[in-house]
């Protein structure tokens, strides 16, 4: 995949909030879309080394959560820096709930998204993304295409590739 990334700048401040049982996984998109991102964030949270320095202190920080009314057009004025917690669901709610200084964010409720038919895992419910698809559908809404789009074509790379992979 590493050839296929071209990082873009961005407006908004990225910062990807990735469990540590994250890491290694293959089908994990925050790291590609922490690559493809010049001046994201991507930090590990859990394991031996604990929960993370609070990321969050700056102004215009928000959290991006699929629960909430949704947002069809960009808070004005527009984030500065949004995290994205990188889990599992079970994992990303019981993150959102533990770490205090997430519970006190605003939160940006992205439109729900027509999933495709393709998967790297199943998604467990309407409107559930995967970290990359969730930071594409964000910054569409608030920067526009261009990111989004390139995001999204990582996404399907992925895709194909663990298809041809054998994966399933």
């Amino acid at each position: 995949m590493c050839g296929e990334i071209t990082p873009m700048p961005t407006r908004t401040r990225v910062v990807i909030l990735r469990h540590v049982g994250e890491q290694f996984r293959s089908s994990n998109t925050g790291r590609i879309a922490a690559m493809a991102l010049r001046g994201s964030a991507l930090v590990d949270h859990g394991g031996a080394g604990g929960s993370p320095v609070e990321l969050t202190s700056a102004r215009g920080t928000w959290l991006a959560w699929p629960e909430g009314p949704q947002a069809h057009v960009a808070p004005v004025p527009p984030p500065e820096r949004l995290v994205f917690l990188d889990a599992t669901w079970h994992q990303a709610r019981r993150m959102r709930r533990r770490l205090p200084w997430l519970r006190g964010l605003p939160v940006l409720a992205l439109p729900i998204a027509d999933v495709p038919a393709a998967r790297l895992r199943e998604s467990p419910g309407r409107g559930r993304v995967s970290t990359i698809e969730a930071i594409a559908l964000a910054l569409r809404l608030v920067e526009g295409e261009a990111p989004a789009a390139e995001l999204e074509r990582l996404f399907a790379i992925m895709i194909d590739r663990a298809r041809g992979a054998g994966r399933r």
